[in-house]
This record gives C-alpha cells, sequence and structure tokens, in this order.
C-alpha cells in the first residue's frame, strides 16, 4: 500500500467525511483532499520532477505542511526540513539530500530560498489564503492536471520520505522510508489505538518529524478519522483547541505532557 492508497481508501469509503481541520479554517473532505493531492502531484511531475527526485519541504507546521508532505510524496520522494534551521544547517541538509526541488512559504526571515538558489535548487513558492480549506493550496507556475485518474500510483518499495538523524554522536544520515514501511506503521498505531473514523486527533506535533507524520497524520487518515492541524505546541491554547474541536485524543512528548497537564491544574482545562 501507498500513502495515495490511504486517501483513495478514505475517498472511497466515505468521500464526504472530513479528513483535516485548523484553527480558523473550515474543514476538507476526503474527497477534497484526495484530488488536491492528484491535482498538486500532478503540478510537479509537470515540472519535469520524477519519483526518485528529493523535494524538500520548508513550511510552518499547519494543514498546508500536511498536504505538502502528501502531495510531494505521491510524485516523488519527500523531505521535510525544521522551519528553523538557519543558513548552513539548511545548506548541509538540502546538499545532503541532494534535493531537486523546495516547496516554501511564508516564514520571510528563513533564509531557504536564497539557500537553494544558491544550490542551484529549483524553489516553488506555496501560496493559500484563510478563506481556502484546510490544506488546498496552490503552487506557482503550471496547474497540473484536472484529471483524478492522470497520476502514476506510487509502488509500495517506492520511497515515499527521508530523514536525518539527529546526529548527535556522529554525522547526520540519511533514512529512507518507503511507501510500505509508512503506510504499515500508520495501520499499527490506528490498529493499537483502535481509531476509527469516529475518531478526531489533535495534532501539535512538527509535521518535519515522524512522530507527527505517522502517529498523527497518518494513523488517523488510515483509521478514516480526522486530523486538527494546529501551528504546533502551543500551551495557552491547547485547551481553547480542545475546547472549539473536541477531539477525541492527541500524541505528544513528555514535555509537552508535563505543560499540558500543568496548565490543566492550574484551571485551564475548566468550562468543558
Amino acid at each position: 500500500m501507498s500513502i495515495l492508497n490511504i486517501l483513495e481508501e478514505g475517498d472511497s469509503r466515505a468521500p464526504n467525511a472530513k479528513a483535516l481541520y485548523a484553527p480558523g479554517r473550515s474543514s476538507t473532505t476526503y474527497s477534497a483532499l484526495h484530488a488536491h493531492v492528484v491535482r498538486t502531484a500532478n503540478g510537479l511531475r509537470q515540472r519535469g520532477l520524477r519519483r526518485d527526485d528529493i523535494i524538500a519541504i520548508v513550511l510552518p507546521n499547519g494543514p498546508e505542511m500536511a498536504s505538502a508532505f502528501l502531495s510531494a510524496s505521491a510524485a516523488a520522494i519527500c523531505a521535510p526540513l525544521n522551519p528553523a534551521y538557519q543558513a548552513d544547517e539548511l545548506e548541509f541538509y538540502l546538499s545532503d539530500l541532494p534535493a531537486k526541488a523546495l516547496i516554501v512559504a511564508g516564514l520571510p526571515d528563513s533564509p531557504a530560498r536564497d539557500v537553494a538558489r544558491r544550490l542551484g535548487i529549483e524553489v516553488i513558492e506555496l501560496a493559500w489564503s484563510p478563506d481556502d480549506p484546510a490544506g488546498i493550496f496552490s503552487l506557482d507556475g503550471p496547474p497540473g492536471r484536472e484529471r483524478d485518474d492522470a497520476l502514476e500510483s506510487p509502488q509500495p518499495d517506492d520511497v515515499a520520505l527521508v530523514l536525518h538523524t539527529s546526529g548527535t554522536t556522529s554525522r547526520p544520515k540519511i533514512v529512507p522510508l518507503s511507501h510500505a514501511n509508512l503506510s504499515a506503521s500508520a495501520r499499527h498505531v490506528a490498529t493499537s489505538l483502535e481509531l476509527t473514523s469516529n475518531d478526531l486527533s489533535l495534532n501539535v506535533m512538527p509535521l518535519f518529524h515522524i512522530h507527527g507524520l505517522v502517529a498523527a497524520l497518518l494513523a488517523s487518515l488510515h483509521g478514516g478519522g480526522g486530523v486538527v492541524c494546529t501551528p504546533g505546541f502551543v500551551a495557552p491554547s491547547f485547551f481553547d483547541w480542545v475546547r472549539e474541536f473536541r477531539p477525541t485524543w492527541y500524541t505528544a512528548v513528555p514535555t509537552m505532557h508535563a505543560s499540558i497537564v500543568s496548565r490543566a491544574r492550574n484551571g485551564a482545562a475548566r468550562r468543558f
């Protein structure tokens, strides 16, 4: 199974079910998300990007990051990078991959565009409006094809995602993960948590990290439920988001859990 197959199944099973949510935005159905990913992936292919090319992504956390990851992995190999990286870090990672293209948006203080251009990497600007449904965006340049069946689906053994190790003890190493790897991981998480179409995840994890991409995003989509794509972990906003969306679960790291418990003890969880 590929990541695209997860979206296809969701679209086939319940096309009008909500897949992506975001604070202050309208939600996006499985049908709309599937069509958007296919259209965007075709647009990337029309630029000459191939299945084995690496597309780096430097975007803020949120629904566009989620759908950009899904689209890039459907067209080629996705390499999400930390948007807080400085120029020397970006130069290392973009060169080490090596990336063929970079998708970027917002982040006016980020040196990503300048570094990519200096390295001869195509820069693709992503644009979206707060009036757009969560995760729906456009890319500069020629539009993608309109037909839903125009995209050649990735094969299970194709590489979908590449991430670098932390490099705490030696030079960071590239770890490739296939569509089969990611789909199996998503299935295991969904099965272990007994996720169904009735579940809604509140994602506060960064989407340049495997935890957010698989445990929150892909596992939720595999289960047929939805994902609230927040700007990241913002402790003062956590219980506001819980009140707004009424998620059935969330996933985080210990420091985040500790902060949430601390705020709950101080009364932030009242008024439910």
